[in-house]
C-alpha cells in the first residue's frame, strides 16, 4: 500500500480515467471538524497522462474549497450518494464558476463518494466528460468506479493517518529539541526566538515565519480575557463560504471582517514592539528584526495586534478572497496566514507567532494549527524565563546604580531650605530671565536657585498647582545638589537650558502653543535633563560596559537623567506634583520623559527631518500630539545647544568648558580602555576645535534656529546670535589656518583677544614647531587650532552626543 496521499491519490484517478475513458477527474478530500466541513481539491484535473506533480500544482493554483453540502460534490459528501449527470448545466447543484474560471467546458459528471471502514466519507471522486460514444457516462460505468473505489477509501485513510502519524511524531521530536533549546538559551531573547522559529519552519513547511513581540508596558497590564476552556478559539477561513455554513457552524469559525482588523477607526489595545522574521534566500535561512515604522506600516504586524488583542488564533486560508484585494507585505504577497498567540504560564500575551505563506500554495491544515499551538506552549515558557532572567540583571543593575547615586547624593540640607525660602527673591528684569542673552557667570548659586523660583513664579505656577513654598525651595535644591561638578554638564548648565526655554516660552512667545501642564513639564524636563551627568557620553558608558549602560540599551545617561528626576520627585518633601491629578501626574510626566530623552542627538537627527519638512512646508497646526511632541523635542535641543547663541565672551567661556570636559574624558580613554579618543576628545589634537565648531553650527545649529525662527519670529535672537558666533569661530578658524596654535598650558587660558597688552606681554609666544622661522612666530598664539581635514558628518554626530 502506497502511504504517499498525493501519489496514492494519482493513482486512483489515473486507474479512474482509464476504465471510463473520462477525459479528466478530480479527488476532494473531507476536512474540518464535524461542526466545520468542507471539501478541498487534493488533486485537480487529472488526466491518463499528467503526473502527480503537476495534479497537485493544479489544485494548489486554483485553491478551490467546496463548503460541505453545497454544490454537486458537496451534495454527494452529504447524502453518500452516487450522481450519473448527464448536462451538468441543467443541473441546479452545478457551480459554474470553476468552468469560468478555467475556461473548460463541463457537460457530463460522475460523482462518487469515497468512504472509510466505518462508513464515513472521507473525499469525494468527480469524474468529467466522457470522451466517446454518447459522451454520457454509463451505468457500467458507475459500477466499474464502484468496484474500483470501494477499497481505496480505506487504502486513502490510511494513507492519511499514517501522514497523521508521521506528523505526529516530527512534532513530538520538535518538542522535545525545543525543550532542551530553552535550558541552554538563557541570555538572548532574540536568540531563542530566532531558534523557535527554525524549528517551526522546518515542521510546518511555509515560507516565512514571523514571531511578534508584545510591548513591554502592556505586559504589566490586567488580562481579564482568559483563553476558553476548551483551548484556543480558532478564527478560521478554511469555511470558505461562512454564510453558507452559519447556520451549523460556531461564530468562532468565521473570519472577523477586515475593517476589524485594519479600519482606523479601531483601536487595539495591544501594542507591537518588534518581530523577528525567518525567510530562506539563496537557500539559507535569514532573520531579519523589524521595528518602528516597518511595523506601524505592516498589515501582518495589525493583524498579529487583533490576534494578541482577542486571544485566539486566526487561520486565513485566501487573503485576497478575505480582504477583496491583494494583501501585500514583507515584500511579497500574501495567501495564506495562520497566526497564534504565545501565552506565559499566567495566561498573559507575550507574543504572536505568525506563519506566511504554505507551501506549494496550499492552506494551513489542523495539524499545522496543532503544531503551532504546542510550539506556542513551550515559546511562552521559554520567553518568560527569558524575561525573568532578564528582569533580574535589570534589577540587579539599577540597584547598583541606586547605591552609586544614593552614596553620593542627598537630599537638601532643612537648613539651606528655609534659607532659600525667607529669602527676598528678585524680579525677572535684574536677572534677564527675559532676554536670550542671559548668563549665569556673576551670579551666585544662591542667586541661581533664586532665578529658577521667580521663573516658576512668572508662569504663577505655585498658585495654579498648588505648590507649597517649601517644597519648591527643597525641590530646587535637590536636584542642584544631584548635579555633580563636571566642567560642563552641571547645575550651571541645567540652568541655563531651563532659561532659554523660559525665554522662547514668555520672550519667543511660543507659550500661546503649550497648556500650562506642558509648560511646567519642560522647565522640569530643562532642571532634570543631565542630572547626575559624570561629564563622560552615552559611548564611553558602553565602552566601559558600566551599569548604566547594562541598564539602558539606547540613549543611557538620557534615561538615568530621567530615573533621577523621578528619583527626586518621588519624595514627599520634594514632589511639586503632589497636588496633581493621576491623570495631570501622567501626562506631566510623559511631557517630561519625552523632553529629556528629546536631548539625545540620537533622538534629534532622527526626528529632524520631519520637523524641517514641516516647517518648510507652512505648517502652523501644532495641536496634534504627534506634532506637538516633535516640537518639544526640537526646543529641548535647541535650548540644549543655546550656549552657541550666547553673547560671543560668554560662548567662548563655554566653549572651553566643553573642550575641558570632553579632554578629561578622552584621558580617561586613554588610561583605562588603552584607546585613542576621537578629534574632538583628544588634548593632543585641540587644534582641530574651532573648525569643529564651524561644522558643528552649519549642520545642527543654524538649520534648526532658522527652522523655528521662520515658524516662531519671535526666536528669531537664538539664530542671529548663533550666527554672529559662526562668524567669530570661522575667523579664529582662519587664524589658525595660519599657524597660530594654543597657548602652551595643560588647561585651556584665555583667548588671545581678551588678554590685554600687560598679560600679553609676560607670555612666551609658541609657534609651531614647523613654523618657527617664520614671521608669525612674533604673534601671539590664540585658543583654537588649526583644522587638517573638514569634519565628517560621523564626527560631527560624535560633537553633538557629547554635548
Amino acid at each position: 500500500m502506497d502511504l504517499d496521499v498525493d501519489a496514492f491519490c494519482h493513482k486512483i484517478l489515473v486507474n479512474v480515467g482509464h476504465l471510463t475513458r473520462a477525459d479528466r477527474a478530480s479527488l476532494f478530500l473531507a476536512q474540518g471538524g464535524n461542526n466545520n466541513k468542507y471539501l478541498v481539491a487534493k488533486l485537480f484535473d487529472v488526466t491518463v497522462d499528467s503526473g502527480v506533480e503537476q495534479a497537485v500544482v493544479n489544485a494548489a493554483q486554483r485553491r478551490i474549497l467546496l463548503p460541505w453540502g453545497v454544490g454537486i460534490v458537496g451534495h454527494v459528501a452529504t447524502t453518500k450518494e452516487i450522481l450519473n449527470i448527464k448536462d451538468a448545466y441543467q443541473d441546479p447543484r452545478f457551480d459554474s464558476s470553476v468552468d469560468r474560471r478555467t475556461g473548460y467546458r463541463t457537460s457530463s459528471v460522475l460523482c462518487i463518494p469515497l468512504c472509510d471502514q466505518e462508513g464515513s466519507v472521507v473525499g469525494v471522486a468527480e469524474i468529467i466528460n466522457k470522451k466517446n460514444g454518447s459522451k454520457e457516462f454509463t451505468q457500467h460505468d458507475v459500477e466499474v468506479v464502484k468496484r474500483h473505489l470501494a477499497f481505496c477509501g480505506v487504502g486513502l485513510q490510511n494513507a492519511h493517518l499514517f501522514n497523521v502519524s508521521m506528523h505526529e511524531y516530527k512534532r513530538n521530536q520538535l518538542m522535545l529539541q525545543l525543550a532542551r533549546r530553552l535550558f541552554e538559551e538563557q541570555s538572548s531573547l532574540d536568540g531563542l526566538v530566532t531558534k523557535i522559529m527554525t524549528e517551526a519552519r522546518d515542521l510546518i513547511r511555509c515560507e516565512k515565519c514571523v514571531v511578534y513581540l508584545i510591548d513591554r508596558l502592556d505586559l504589566g497590564e490586567t488580562q481579564t480575557t482568559s483563553p476558553t476552556k476548551k483551548g484556543l478559539e480558532l478564527c478560521s477561513s478554511t469555511s470558505v463560504n461562512c454564510k453558507a455554513i452559519k447556520d451549523s457552524s460556531p461564530e468562532s469559525s468565521c473570519l472577523p471582517l477586515p475593517e476589524a482588523v485594519f479600519s482606523e477607526t479601531v483601536k487595539l489595545r495591544t501594542r507591537i514592539q518588534a518581530a523577528f522574521e525567518l525567510s530562506i534566500r539563496d537557500g539559507n535561512y535569514a532573520i531579519s528584526e523589524h521595528q518602528g515604522p516597518q511595523l506601524s506600516e505592516s498589515s501582518l504586524a495589525m493583524l498579529a495586534a487583533y490576534v494578541a488583542d482577542q486571544r485566539r488564533a486566526l487561520n486565513i486560508g485566501d487573503a485576497q478572497d478575505w480582504l477583496g484585494a491583494p494583501l501585500m507585505d514583507y515584500g511579497g504577497r500574501i495567501n495564506s496566514v495562520l497566526s497564534l498567540p504565545i501565552y506565559n504560564a499566567s495566561k498573559v500575551v507575550l507574543g504572536v507567532a505568525q506563519m506566511i505563506n504554505k507551501e506549494n500554495g496550499r492552506r494551513f491544515g489542523e495539524n499545522d494549527v496543532r503544531t503551532l499551538e504546542a510550539l506556542a506552549i513551550f515559546s511562552g515558557l521559554g520567553m518568560q524565563n527569558m524575561l525573568v532572567y532578564e528582569k533580574a540583571c535589570r534589577l540587579m543593575a539599577r540597584q547598583k546604580v541606586a547605591l552609586e547615586c544614593l552614596s553620593y547624593h542627598a537630599t537638601a540640607a532643612q537648613d539651606d531650605t528655609e534659607k532659600l525660602q525667607n529669602a527676598e527673591i528678585p524680579e525677572a528684569s535684574k536677572f534677564e530671565l527675559y532676554s536670550f542673552d542671559f548668563s549665569d557667570i556673576h551670579l551666585t548659586d544662591d542667586e541661581t536657585c533664586m532665578c529658577v523660583i521667580r521663573m516658576f513664579k512668572e508662569f504663577n505656577f505655585l498658585e495654579k498647582f498648588r505648590i507649597p513654598q517649601q517644597v519648591m525651595c527643597r525641590y530646587v535644591l535637590s536636584v542642584k545638589k544631584n548635579y555633580r561638578p563636571v566642567k560642563y554638564h552641571n547645575w550651571r548648565h541645567a540652568l541655563t537650558v531651563a532659561q532659554t526655554m523660559f525665554a522662547m516660552l514668555k520672550t519667543g512667545k511660543m507659550e500661546q502653543f503649550m497648556n500650562d501642564l506642558e509648560m511646567l513639564g519642560l522647565l522640569v524636563a530643562c532642571l532634570s535633563h543631565d542630572l547626575d551627568h559624570r561629564g563622560t557620553n552615552n559611548s564611553f558608558q558602553t565602552k566601559t560596559d558600566s551599569p548604566l549602560a547594562l541598564l539602558y540599551s539606547t540613549s543611557t545617561m538620557e534615561h538615568h537623567h530621567f530615573d533621577q528626576c523621578v528619583m527626586i520627585l518621588s519624595q514627599d518633601s520634594n514632589n511639586i506634583f503632589q497636588m496633581l491629578s493621576p491623570e495631570e501626574y501622567r501626562r506631566v510626566m510623559r511631557v517630561v520623559e519625552q523632553a529629556i530623552l528629546s536631548t539625545d542627538m540620537a533622538m534629534y537627527f532622527k526626528k529632524k527631518n520631519q520637523f524641517l519638512q514641516l516647517t518648510d512646508n507652512g505648517e502652523f497646526d501644532w495641536q496634534t500630539e504627534e506634532k506637538k511632541e516633535l516640537l518639544c523635542g526640537m526646543m529641548m535641543t535647541a535650548c540644549d545647544v543655546s550656549a552657541i547663541a550666547k553673547p560671543w565672551e560668554v560662548q567662548h567661556e563655554v566653549a572651553k568648558l566643553v573642550a575641558d570636559e570632553f579632554f578629561e574624558q578622552g584621558d580617561l580613554e586613554k588610561l583605562k580602555l588603552n584607546e585613542q579618543p576621537v578629534a574632538m576628545m583628544d588634548r593632543e589634537k585641540k587644534d582641530e576645535l574651532p573648525q569643529m565648531q564651524v561644522g558643528f553650527i552649519n549642520a545642527i545649529c543654524l538649520p534648526l534656529y532658522k527652522a523655528l525662527s521662520e515658524s516662531f519670529p519671535w526666536v528669531k535672537p537664538l539664530y542671529d546670535g548663533c550666527d554672529r558666533n559662526r562668524e567669530q569661530w570661522q575667523k579664529l578658524a582662519e587664524q589658525v589656518e595660519m599657524g597660530l596654535t594654543w597657548i602652551d598650558h595643560e588647561t585651556i587660558e584665555e583667548p588671545v583677544e581678551l588678554v590685554d597688552s600687560k598679560v600679553m606681554s609676560k607670555i612666551t609666544l609658541q609657534p609651531k614647531p614647523d613654523q618657527a622661522n617664520s614671521a608669525l612666530h612674533k604673534r601671539q598664539s590664540i585658543a583654537y587650532p588649526k583644522m587638517k581635514q573638514k569634519t565628517s558628518d560621523k564626527g560631527l554626530k560624535r560633537w553633538c552626543c557629547a554635548l
